[in-house]
């Protein structure tokens, strides 16, 4: 798994075999980041259930201005930072490790607003809509951010603060980009 764009361009990203986690696949990624790159510059990102950090490493490549990785899984952790010393961008991460809903009350409370935020939690949870209820009911959004959801069926529901810019599926997993309205 590399880093497909930006300055960190083809540098190898470690935790690919994480236990638990299913990182985005490069064509995937690809795709992905080439719908959103109008978003990303000097972003303020939220990386909810980072797994390997991919999206997140991504994000700050192509120009985020600083990036909180969480995971709950401390072998996630672990490697996440050595990737972030490895690539020497301390100054544009945030590491937490907590329970997802932990960490958005934590976020919540340092008053965080975000451009961005990439929800891939595991398939089984089925917490999206939750997350992202709490996201806007707490106003954790800038006006126009956008939230990126992978999932593997599309049991989204309809929320009147978002607008659905693109949702595509690949392979057995759905894209849906949403946007702050």
């Amino acid at each position: 798994m590399k880093v497909i764009s930006g300055f960190l361009k083809g540098r190898n990203i470690e935790g690919f075999m994480i236990e638990g986690t299913r990182p985005t696949m490069d064509r995937v990624k690809e795709s992905l980041f080439a719908s959103i790159q109008n978003y990303i510059d000097n972003a303020v990102v939220l990386d909810l259930f980072s797994g390997s950090g991919n999206l997140g490493f991504e994000a700050i490549s192509n120009g985020a201005k600083i990036v909180y990785f969480n995971d709950v899984n401390y072998e996630s952790i672990k490697i996440i930072n050595r990737n972030i010393d490895k690539f020497n961008i301390k100054e544009k991460s945030v590491v937490l490790n907590m329970d997802y809903k932990r960490c958005l009350k934590y976020l919540k409370e340092k008053n965080i607003k975000y451009d961005i935020v990439f929800l891939d939690p595991p398939y089984n949870k089925k917490v999206l809509n939750d997350v992202i209820d709490f996201l806007i009911n707490n106003y954790m959004l800038n006006k126009e951010a956008i939230v990126v959801c992978e999932i593997n069926d599309n049991y989204l529901k309809e929320n009147n603060s978002l607008e659905i810019i693109k949702s595509k599926k690949y392979g057995d997993k759905f894209i849906t980009i949403f946007k702050v309205k």
